[in-house]
């Protein structure tokens, strides 16, 4: 698929929805796109490239925007192997052309690619340019947004940020779907341990006349970029998105199920609007880390297993952990029939985190919901309402 961005910037990625798995561990039903674009002047450039298994239709996208000429820059912002695969391919078809990047992803290149590149590497570094003709190439470097070697590219003369994996999202182009629940998802779970470094890309960024915002997945945005952008500076801040309550629960046998789904009733008789309950055995771990960052407070609701913590609630806290959750109040849930250990287990999870409050007295459910738990459920319920 072509189209036009403007009269002379090209998109030409491809849609993938035969992928099941992004990076190999996130469910992608809708599938992803691979973006890619062309830049037609008196020089033309290519921007970055596609994922090996879409590089057929990628070159015949390529062939049906450049016809016979030859691209003389291919600009490459990220050398993950769904923006760079076909490398070696575009170096035999194009045998003039220059790779643009700066050198620390130079220095990466032959880690994925055994090809001579030596002759046609042009480097460059913060706010160098190129020119094309009417069009110049503005660089911004951008590591760890969520590699090292990233950069993000601004076009002057069409006000375009070429953004790599910056506000990207899951789902092919042509997937009917509420874009911040798939770019959060996104977010958190690829970018969300670089917040201070999104942080600085958007301190730069802030500086350049943006009206386009060309992503490397998902849609190209062209209106209302400042929710975009606001979105963008909550999720880096760690800042919660709304004021909710998210639940997440393992369950043996289903008691420690049901008391999370009490406490839910008793939070929404309390007047919280929105309250969120999820199964960590049933539900995608990605949506859940996209949920506890999304709200302000967390309740987690584990059985001691094996004397340690559910395998999955276990991975739920690991993955929190590694994309530096931080700045939420907690509640504690645990069951145990014999030797409850679920509790202190969880809560010495989250002392290892930044800016955590969890709440002082962990609820103990012995095996089946009684009516002193619900007791002390409802103590819970109005700690996590308190201001």
């Amino acid at each position: 698929m072509t189209k036009n961005i403007t009269d002379s910037v090209y998109y030409v990625g491809v849609d993938d929805k035969t992928l099941d798995l992004f990076e190999g561990q996130y469910v992608i039903p809708n599938g992803v796109s691979y973006n890619s674009y062309v830049i037609t002047d008196e020089k033309t450039a290519i921007m970055d490239m596609v994922d090996q298994k879409a590089a057929k239709e990628w070159f015949a996208n390529l062939d049906a925007v450049l016809g016979d000429k030859q691209p003389d820059y291919l600009i490459i912002s990220h050398i993950e192997p769904d923006h760079s695969a076909n490398l070696s391919e575009v170096l035999t078809k194009y045998p003039d052309i220059k790779l643009v990047s700066n050198a620390k992803l130079f220095g990466m290149l032959p880690n994925f690619f055994e090809v001579p590149v030596e002759d046609r590497c042009v480097v460059v570094k913060e706010g160098d340019t190129l020119e094309l003709g009417n069009h110049t190439l503005q660089f911004v470097m951008a590591p760890m947004v969520h590699w090292p070697e990233v950069m993000v590219t601004y076009e002057v003369a069409d006000k375009i940020l070429f953004s790599a994996d910056g506000f990207g999202k899951f789902g092919a182009l042509d997937a009917e779907e509420d874009w911040a629940c798939e770019a959060r998802r996104y977010y958190f779970n690829i970018v969300g341990k670089y917040g201070m470094p999104v942080q600085t890309l958007l301190k730069k960024t802030a500086e350049l006349d943006i009206q386009t915002i060309c992503p490397l997945h998902g849609p190209i945005l062209s209106e209302n970029l400042e929710y975009y952008i606001g979105k963008y500076k909550i999720w880096s801040s760690y800042e919660p998105e709304d004021q909710g309550v998210f639940i997440a629960y393992s369950s043996l046998h289903g008691n420690t199920g049901e008391a999370a789904k009490e406490l839910a009733r008793m939070l929404e008789s309390k007047g919280v609007e929105k309250v969120v309950v999820s199964d960590l055995a049933r539900e995608d771990m990605a949506e859940c880390i996209e949920d506890a960052f999304r709200y302000d407070r967390l309740v987690v609701a584990s059985p001691t297993y094996d004397g340690s913590l559910m395998p999955v609630m276990q991975d739920f806290l690991y993955h929190l952990k590694i994309k530096a959750y931080q700045k939420r109040r907690v509640g504690i849930i645990e069951n145990g029939s014999w030797a409850p250990m679920a509790g202190k287990l969880m809560k010495e999870q989250f002392e290892g985190m930044k800016d955590i409050e969890v709440l002082e007295n962990t609820v103990t459910v012995r095996s089946t919901l009684k009516e002193e738990d619900k007791k002390n459920l409802e103590a819970l319920a109005k700690e996590l309402v308190r201001q």
